[in-house]
């Protein structure tokens, strides 16, 4: 049984990944990296689905320094925060790195776009996949197989 710790905001992932690939899987939804982070302490997983958007994250319970981001943004504290939610993924991810969790980590983005982006996060984070949001069952069921090596 593969065990998957799914870290959303929602429950998008959850939700499919329970009605659609419940045979062979088991899921545990985390809504936040420190979330995340606890149940990694109590548990043993094999693989972590992540996603990279966190607009509905708690005040307080995204990751990454609010103070400090919103001096890049020439103290505009909005989208500072809009800036963290964007790219928590990330910063969920480095968490999870510097905690000595390692993983393999599939994230939920499109990086089509951005190579060079993804190349830069594997290269610091591995072993690093990803799926597009728009991935069907079938993609989800072969990205976590395929992360976890079999």
């Amino acid at each position: 049984m593969i065990q998957v710790l799914i870290v959303e905001d929602g429950q998008e992932y959850s939700a499919l990944f329970s009605r659609y690939l419940s045979d062979g899987f088991t899921f545990t939804r985390a809504g936040d990296g420190p979330a995340a982070l606890e149940l990694l302490r109590a548990r043993e997983f094999s693989v972590i689905f992540l996603d990279m958007r966190f607009d509905r994250a708690e005040p307080g319970r995204l990751l990454g320094d609010l103070a400090a981001t919103t001096a890049r943004f020439t103290g505009d504290e909005a989208q500072a925060r809009r800036h963290l939610e964007d790219n928590q993924g990330v910063y969920i991810l480095a968490a999870l790195r510097e905690a000595g969790v390692q993983l393999p980590v599939v994230m939920s983005y499109d990086f089509d776009g951005e190579p060079r982006r993804f190349k830069h996060l594997q290269g610091r984070y591995a072993p690093l996949s990803y799926l597009a949001d728009a991935a069907g069952p079938a993609e989800i069921h072969a990205a976590l197989d395929q992360a976890r090596g079999r």
